[in-house]
């Protein structure tokens, strides 16, 4: 512009206008995205490695392999303890995979960066218990027909479905919210199963009579306390690991 002639009230750049704050739609799928973005980092990841889900796998087959050689019982008997056998091997198999999906990323480096995210530290609890989850649930489908093999008892019934799948939300969300206080710690390995086994004798109670229920055909009166049961859980125990995930994470 020449100097001396006279400003214009268009050459004033206009003052920058603040974007408006997004409504809860837009918070809620972002929200969404994230967990969604930290799930597929996990299955991509162990897709490539396929170092956590063979070692669930072999651990799981050789426990059923064991209490398959060790219990020589008839056709009724098995009934009675085929559950208890299906929630020991998930148990373990379970906090196997628990502990190594949140030592890796302390170990590599990576659980500082997720943490300096900028997104809410409870969409990387539900990114990693969906992961754990699905890694648990999934295991578990190859041994309901390793279990109908070996012990000579239809394991592939939708109730008994319904009792895995909601056992395996309580044990995946209890889990991802211990592993996450223990992965700091040097003897993260011995305290993991230290903390979530008390935690988790409820859970696996209720899933063990549920899961006898249905392979003995008992009546629907007697299961649904049980099953009750394993859906409280899930839910108190979902909406604690969410109110206290970001407080237990940290150092």
């Amino acid at each position: 512009m020449p100097s001396g002639s006279p400003v214009l009230e268009a050459d004033v750049p206009a003052p920058a206008v603040a974007p408006q704050l997004a409504g809860p739609a837009d918070r809620l799928r972002h929200y969404l995205r994230a967990v969604g973005a930290l799930l597929w980092k996990d299955l991509a990841a162990e897709l490539r490695s396929k170092e956590l889900l063979s070692s669930m796998l072999v651990f799981a087959l050789l426990v059923i392999l064991i209490f398959n050689f060790a219990l020589e019982l008839d056709r009724s008997a098995r009934e009675d303890v085929a559950a208890g056998v299906l929630w020991v091997t998930t148990a373990f198999t379970g906090t196997l995979g628990l502990n190594r999906s949140l030592s890796q990323e302390k170990d590599r480096g990576s659980l500082d960066g997720l943490l300096l995210a900028p997104v809410d530290r409870s969409a990387l609890f539900f990114g990693k218990a969906l992961g754990n989850l699905l890694f648990i649930f999934v295991i578990q489908l190859i041994m309901l027909p390793v279990f109908t093999v070996l012990f000579d008892v239809s394991m592939l019934q939708p109730l008994l479905l319904l009792a895995v799948l909601l056992g395996s939300i309580g044990y995946a969300a209890v889990g991802t919210l211990l592993a996450s206080m223990t992965v700091h710690s040097r003897s993260r390995d011995v305290m993991l199963p230290i903390l979530l086994f008390p935690v988790a004798v409820p859970l696996l109670i209720a899933a063990v009579r549920a899961s006898s229920g249905v392979l003995t055909a008992a009546a629907w009166s007697d299961l649904s306390p049980w099953f009750n049961l394993l859906l409280v859980y899930d839910v108190i125990f979902v909406a604690v690991a969410f109110m206290l995930f970001e407080y237990v994470v940290e150092e």
